[in-house]
């Protein structure tokens, strides 16, 4: 089987989505279940028999020792990270405890299983690591695009804690031979984002007929890459990908985030317009900008294409045109996430009943 990190989580969840859908091979998703981390996203193969779910925490470095000799994975792709910026400027000491601490913890029981195995299930092994275009920095208007080798510049605590993460994962592979993989992803977008990034945010706003705050001058430009695309791109990786590199994936659709919102507020007036018909734009409200915002992120995901065969299928319009239709159609979703619903689910359903350990 695989072992899947914050498998509850929005590119966790549609990751092992993807996975069930196409592959028979079983799937244990590992997750602790912070306010980011939904089951209610992963309802539909609850009653799987190739799904397995465990409560746990990857810094609970005795129950991911315990979970790996029970259910040996020939795999692990680990997404399981605190990820939202301005949470992590209000309080960074989570990010450092799951980001950092967390991955070390995974990385080095990962590592005492992986000596353990017999010589042709150790060589066969891979530690697929998901990190972000954020460890970077920021770029100008006219820097080239981040590759592999750009140097890392972090200027959020969430950036830095995945630039330490990084770089934990290249010291496993470098010191002990653990078979890792790295990849740098772009903006991700699509169902069962968090309403607190920036479409599913400006999606719950609009349709409640709230402002649609945006930082400064809404000029901060980004790379879109929709999640469909990113699983696809992991799952070459996964089975393609050279032991020890990293990868960026992109979706190669650099957008500021006013057209972003615009855009947005355009599709919505087509798709669900306002009873007293006036445009979603007119919601827009431009607020203080966040302590260091990156102006510009952007992805040049030639190694991926060339030696992996990979590239994005959705364009920035189809991608959001199909989110937006998601978000539409699952209304009850996006309520009892921002209401809080999903968690009294979660205690209704006791995790220990559904789990394994």
């Amino acid at each position: 089987m695989i072992l899947v990190t914050g498998g509850a989580g929005f590119i966790g969840s549609n990751f092992v989505l993807n996975w069930i859908a196409q592959h028979q091979e079983p799937v244990l998703n590992v997750d602790a279940l912070t306010y980011a981390g939904n089951l209610k996203n992963l309802e539909s193969v609850r009653d799987s028999p190739r799904y397995l779910f465990a409560h746990a925490d990857v810094a609970d470095r005795t129950l991911i020792g315990k979970l790996l000799a029970k259910h040996p994975p020939r795999a692990i792709i680990h997404f399981a990270a605190e990820s939202h910026v301005d949470r992590s400027i209000l309080g960074p000491d989570a990010f450092v405890q799951t980001n950092v601490i967390g991955t070390f913890h995974l990385l080095d029981e990962t590592t005492r299983y992986w000596r353990a195995l017999p010589e042709a299930r150790k060589r066969e092994f891979r530690f697929l690591h998901v990190s972000t275009d954020e460890v970077y920095g920021s770029l100008g208007p006219g820097d080239p695009a981040f590759r592999e080798t750009t140097s890392y510049a972090p200027n959020s605590p969430y950036a830095a804690s995945k630039a330490a993460s990084d770089h934990m994962v290249r010291a496993y592979h470098h010191t002990y031979g653990l078979p890792t993989l790295t990849t740098h992803c772009s903006n991700n977008y699509g169902p069962y984002q968090f309403p607190e990034k920036l479409i599913p945010l400006m999606t719950h706003n609009a349709l409640n007929g709230k402002p649609l705050p945006v930082y400064g001058d809404g000029r901060q430009v980004r790379d879109w890459l929709h999640v469909s695309d990113h699983c696809a791109a992991l799952e070459r990786v996964l089975e393609s990908g050279q032991v020890g590199q990293t990868y960026n994936i992109g979706g190669r659709h650099e957008v500021e985030n006013i057209a972003v919102v615009k855009t947005l507020c355009g599709l919505l007036d087509e798709m669900s317009p306002r009873l007293n018909r006036d445009p979603y734009a007119s919601l827009i409200t431009y607020v203080t900008d966040r302590p260091g915002h990156d102006r510009r992120y952007a992805i040049d995901c030639g190694k991926i294409e060339r030696e992996l065969q990979w590239t994005p299928t959705e364009s920035f319009e189809s991608g959001l045109r199909m989110t937006l239709r998601w978000y539409l159609d699952n209304a009850q979703w996006v309520r009892s996430v921002v209401s809080g619903e999903y968690r009294a689910w979660v205690e209704r359903n006791d995790p220990s009943l559904v789990s394994v350990s």
